[in-house]
């Protein structure tokens, strides 16, 4: 038997142990099917291809799918890699299989930070698909992590770009799934090739430490077991060290080194009941010390990934802090595989217990990025989606979870518009609080409210954190204040107009309207006009799309206009500080992969919906775009503005011998020439040397280079760079 038959055979094996009737002959045909197809292909490690498909497959069952799961699983490539297509897969095993093996195929191209344009749209896709079937997500994900788990046999710099990809979507969205198991080895896997000197120094310290870790974790595990089994609990213990991305940010964050990271060792207790979780819980604080605020009841109050577990951090022995984690075998499922624990079927009966009221954050999150743009899709998607949460009670002992930084108008518009927009003020533990307030965890809130209020401000949409509460205030302006809107969307545009020095008749102006309104999907005229007043749609793209189509000559007999557009003053200054020429009032946003400053030689791409992208001439992504790129039209020229006075954001890298007070002499002359400092990490590399990345505010390149000769003279500096991508 071939090493294929014996790990299908396995995979067989493993999907009859949760699914005894499973449909085997239908799996068989999907595994020859797509055998079939790939045929010919390798990957980079010279494998048959279909190793690749065959793993997804395994990883979905180990998450326990459906048969139609580990179909599309094996077929999750064929779209887009082979001649079969939808028709024929459909007609082979189904529209459900189908339709799964399709929404895969689009989410292929997941992009990372340096790609605006293309992730957002994509990231919508993401959505919508995940709202039609999560399973689409599941069998991404699986796909994902065989790739990261198989990426050693790429080039560095796909290397690099998977793995920051993985960092800042898939990792992400496994732990808003409740997915932690794959999310901690995607993480692990990513700061491999992210940071692998960060990496292989955990590595080699956690094994230099490996016979005292299994001793420690082995008497402690012991202890609690022969407790608890005194007290009649059947109870499974098991000791592990956290994860080496937990450890990593641990260090990073807090500029310690692993000797001083005390909290590495986690103990998880998995018993019958949710009463035994509560007695667990008293043993434990019996035999060690709790400290005192580190205790979280996660089964009462569940994280939005329904995750559900008691936490304590005690101090064990030899004065090591040590966190417990208590739960149910079925809480350790979920923990496990989170929405995949979810989505089971026994005996042909489905049992995905109340699944849609588990994914209604995904439509609630589709609801509230209807009427955004993607700059705005993206900062709020990070807010909603991938941030942290806080839990507040209301009044009658409700918990509510909200994004951190979360406001009293946000909770208001979480419990329903009506309160929302009847607010005149709020109160936090019995106090009256400002609606800028950032509501913590624990805290009571109370809102109050008034019949007759006159509705909410227009500043509150700029207050709320949370995309849905702004989007439930632009709402009630869109419908309550129509006349309003339209007015002022109407003075906003002649306002512009009137910057750009164009004078349009009334009839020139509502001939362009009509043009404009189908490019940006309006019914009417007034309809975007009322979008412009309460702030559904962003000025520079209706200025802009109108001089595009009159430039452009797409509104016949209107040549008078079009010279007047020509001959507009050029524009000598700008608000983001940088100029497009023949473009005015340009979105201009300024890519981190090099944080372009004044005096730097620069470059413009032309993204999809989100403006202009600035670099630098020497980013090392301008470079391999322009080398590896079929469409080089969208690179195109930029100047800085001659009356640039803002400060912009760059970072420098530091390489150092490692000393005492090294970071205190680097901020003293920071300090002293007054430059704000974001950022500043260092970290130690092991071998009598130290890197020191830093995010700070220059005017321009004369005051960066003044920064760097200051800091070149700090003892034992030995190189100073900025980032170039």
């Amino acid at each position: 038997m071939t090493d294929l038959e014996q790990r299908y055979e396995k995979l067989i094996e493993r999907i009859k142990s949760y699914l005894p009737n499973a449909g085997t002959d239908r799996i068989r045909a999907a595994f020859d099917v797509a055998r079939a197809a790939h045929e010919g292909q390798k990957r980079r490690d010279g494998s048959p291809y279909v190793t690749h498909p065959l793993a997804v497959a395994e990883i979905i069952a180990d998450m326990e799918l459906d048969t139609e799961s580990v179909i599309a699983a094996l077929l999750h490539d064929c779209i887009e890699d082979t001649e079969l297509n939808y028709e024929k897969i459909r007609s082979l095993f189904g529209t459900e299989v189908a339709d799964i093996v399709e929404g895969v195929s689009k989410l292929t191209r997941m992009p990372y930070t340096s790609k605006e344009e293309e992730q957002i749209e994509n990231l919508r896709k993401m959505f919508l698909a995940m709202g039609k079937d999560i399973r689409v997500i599941l069998i991404k994900i699986a796909d994902r992590l065989h790739n990261m788990r198989t990426i050693e046999y790429q080039k560095p710099d796909k290397q690099r770009e998977k793995a920051l990809e993985t960092m800042e979507v898939y990792a992400p969205l496994a732990h808003r799934l409740g997915m932690q198991k794959i999310k901690w080895e995607l993480e692990d896997l990513s700061l491999k090739y992210l940071d692998p000197v960060g990496y292989q120094e955990i590595m080699d310290e956690l094994e230099r430490r490996r016979p005292e870790r299994v001793e420690f974790l082995n008497h402690i595990k012991d202890r609690m077991a022969e407790r608890l089994k005194q007290a009649g609990i059947n109870a499974e213990v098991a000791g592990r060290v956290k994860h080496l991305y937990s450890i990593y940010r641990k260090m990073y964050t807090q500029h310690k080194d692993i000797s001083e990271v005390y909290d590495l060792y986690a103990m998880r207790v998995i018993v019958e009941t949710v009463a035994d979780c509560y007695n667990v819980l008293g043993f434990i604080h019996d035999l060690y010390r709790p400290i005192p605020g580190r205790f979280k009841d996660y089964i009462s109050t569940p994280k939005p990934n329904m995750y559900q577990s008691l936490h304590t951090t005690v101090i064990g022995r030899e004065g090591i802090p040590l966190e417990v984690q208590i739960r149910t075998h079925d809480m350790h499922h979920t923990a496990e595989y989170g929405i995949a624990a979810h989505w089971k079927y026994k005996s042909g009966v489905s049992g995905k217990d109340n699944l849609d009221e588990k994914l209604a954050w995904v439509r609630q999150l589709l609801e509230n990025q209807q009427d955004v743009d993607g700059e705005e899709f993206i900062r709020s998607l990070k807010t909603d989606m991938f941030g942290d949460a806080v839990y507040v009670f209301t009044p009658k002992g409700d918990v509510v979870s909200l994004p951190a930084g979360s406001t009293p108008i946000d909770f208001a518009y979480s419990i329903h518009s009506a309160v929302g927009n009847r607010m005149i003020g709020a109160k936090v533990n019995g106090r009256i609080v400002q609606l800028d307030y950032q509501l913590k965890s624990g805290e009571i809130v109370e809102v109050l409210t008034q019949k007759n209020a006159h509705g909410p401000s227009r500043d509150w949409i700029k207050i709320a954190k949370t995309s849905g509460a702004r989007n439930k205030i632009k709402q009630w302006f869109k419908k309550e204040c129509r006349e309003e809107n339209i007015a002022r969307g109407r003075s906003e545009l002649d306002r512009e107009f009137k910057r750009l020095g164009i004078e349009l008749s009334a009839a020139d102006l509502e001939e362009a309207f009509k043009t404009v309104c189908k490019r940006l999907s309006f019914k009417a005229p007034d309809e975007m006009l009322a979008s412009l007043g309460y702030g559904g749609i962003k000025i520079n793209r209706v200025v802009n799309r109108i001089r595009d189509e009159l430039l452009r000559g797409k509104l016949r007999g209107h040549e008078q206009i079009i010279e007047k557009l020509k001959a507009a003053p050029k524009q000598k200054t700008s608000d983001s500080g940088v100029i497009v020429p023949g473009v005015d009032n340009c979105l201009v946003k300024f890519a981190r992969c090099c944080t372009p400053i004044p005096g730097d030689a620069i470059i413009g791409f032309i993204t999809r919906g989100y403006g202009v992208s600035v670099h630098r001439m020497d980013c090392k992504n301008v470079t391999n775009a322009m080398e590896n790129s079929d469409d080089l039209s969208r690179w195109i020229r930029v100047i800085w503005a001659d009356d640039v006075q803002d400060r912009f954001q760059t970072s420098l890298q530091i390489s150092a011998k490692d000393r005492m007070n090294l970071l205190m002499d680097i901020a003293t002359i920071l300090s002293g020439l007054k430059i704000p400092v974001h950022q500043m990490d260092a970290r130690a590399l092991g071998d009598g040397y130290a890197v020191i990345n830093m995010v700070m505010d220059v005017n321009g390149t004369e005051q960066l280079e003044q920064v760097i000769s200051k800091l070149r003279g700090v003892s034992g500096t030995i190189d100073i760079k900025r980032s170039s991508g």
